[in-house]
């Protein structure tokens, strides 16, 4: 199923470059320049499709009729449209028809296919056209949706990994509870103290972000060519000294019994650590207050910084999460400069703080913690600022930007699956991720062509 959708991708990416990559100057299709009075005095329609689901999608929905009443040139009609890889999905089958959206959330790893479909006006575009200051806005964050040294989306939602541990726990195995593990090898020898009876020294979601992890906090880039952002990638780097050493310490967790692996879905990890079953675990800044809340009267929920090796740990760097927020550049150059104000509005500090507040997630400028609403919250959940430090703190390099992979959906299940060869002992872990290498150069490949 993946490989059919992936032609069939490939397909609409081709087409959608040929016929729409001069889109952007429709200038005629616009209200303003029709000539009617009534149409004039219209707002802007701005079609805004976004993922954002539970309570985010509740906070977002106030969010969008707050900017819709705060001023009448722009109209914005949010609209709901699944997971992440769903909504990619539909913004593909819809790409040149009046169904595409104006603005569209797409999750970080979208990066590369977005770009390379030459189907979005760079957000660039606009910063550069009114000299919009990004001054007070988090470099890290920005740094992952520039592609060539552009900045081709805005990023809206914002999340880190980070080292989730029980206090409770740490005391009774002799651990200083306000003094996290910050190495792979602290991370082992706290687990071996921790584990006991029915209990597991951590856990960590088998999911391929945590290695595309381990490679940026230790400096190395997960596939060649400035890491998929200065050309294409063509090769991956999954299988080399950085990959085999994380997978090996985390291989040799599981099979001492001090470690254990509950799968793909994070959120099975995440319900573990909130019931006591395991003493730590790797999980999204994002899911901390589920987590708070989840245990109050319980335990203590600590958190640390995301691990990293003992000679990486000075020069220290994570990848960020999340999703941006992207123009389309077929539509009218009115909707376009409507759906950037909307992004603006979107971007200020009191809108970022609300988001944050209601959310969990990071907010991409720093004005916004100055808001009394996300002051009070990061003082109920002081383990946020956590989060907020490693986000600061990560150093800004072709590595910590993130690798910037077209077919980046399918190439993390061959890492997944690589993982869960050798975590199950189906494969020695450099014979499981030399697989996954030469399966995801052959992907790349396909994808370029």
């Amino acid at each position: 199923m993946k490989a059919s959708l992936f032609c069939g991708l490939l397909a609409v990416t081709m087409a959608r470059t040929t016929a729409c990559g001069s889109g952007g100057d429709k200038k005629s299709d616009s209200p303003a320049a029709s000539g009617s009075s009534s149409q004039a005095n219209k707002p802007v329609e701005v079609t805004f499709w976004h993922s954002a689901a539970g309570d985010a999608g509740k906070a977002l929905e106030q969010i969008v009729s707050d900017y819709n009443s705060s001023q009448t040139k722009v109209h914005v009609t949010a609209q709901f449209q699944g997971a992440y890889q769903d909504a990619l999905t539909k913004l593909k089958v819809s790409m040149g028809s009046k169904d595409e959206p104006s603005l569209i959330q797409v999750y970080d790893v979208g990066t590369r296919y977005m770009v390379d479909t030459k189907a979005v006006a760079p957000v660039q575009n606009f910063i550069e056209g009114e000299k919009f200051d990004l001054s007070s806005y988090e470099a890290k964050a920005l740094s992952y949706y520039k592609v060539n040294d552009k900045l081709y989306s805005m990023p809206f939602n914002t999340s880190v990994p980070v080292l989730y541990y029980n206090k409770t726990m740490f005391k009774d195995a002799g651990l200083d509870p306000e003094k996290p593990p910050r190495t792979f090898e602290e991370i082992k020898e706290a687990a071996k103290k921790l584990a006991k009876n029915d209990v597991y020294g951590i856990a960590i979601p088998l999911d391929a972000w945590y290695m595309e992890q381990f490679y940026a906090a230790q400096g190395a880039e997960l596939v060649n060519n400035g890491n998929g952002r200065n050309s294409p990638a063509t090769e991956s780097y999954i299988n080399k000294d950085t990959g085999l050493n994380s997978l090996s310490w985390w291989k040799e967790m599981i099979d001492s019994k001090t470690a254990f692996n509950y799968g793909r879905d994070g959120n099975q990890t995440l319900q573990a650590f909130n019931a006591g079953k395991v003493a730590m675990m790797l999980n999204s800044s994002g899911a901390l207050r589920t987590s708070v809340n989840n245990t109050k009267g319980k335990f203590e929920v600590g958190v640390g910084l995301f691990p990293t090796s003992e000679s990486a740990k000075d020069n220290f760097g994570i990848i960020t999460g999340g999703a941006s927020l992207w123009i389309m550049n077929d539509k009218p150059e009115e909707e376009q400069k409507a759906a950037w104000d909307f992004i603006k509005y979107l971007s200020s500090p009191k809108v970022q703080a609300k988001w944050s507040a209601n959310t969990g997630y990071l907010p991409t400028t720093k004005l916004a913690y100055d808001e009394k609403e996300l002051k009070d919250i990061i003082a109920q959940y002081p383990q946020f600022q956590v989060g907020v430090d490693e986000l600061h703190q990560s150093k800004i390099s072709v590595a910590t930007q993130g690798a910037a992979i077209g077919p980046f959906t399918e190439e993390r299940n061959f890492v997944a699956v690589a993982v869960e060869e050798a975590l199950y002992g189906k494969k020695s872990p450099q014979d499981a991720l030399n697989d996954a290498a030469k399966n995801i150069a052959e992907l790349l490949s396909k994808y370029n062509k």
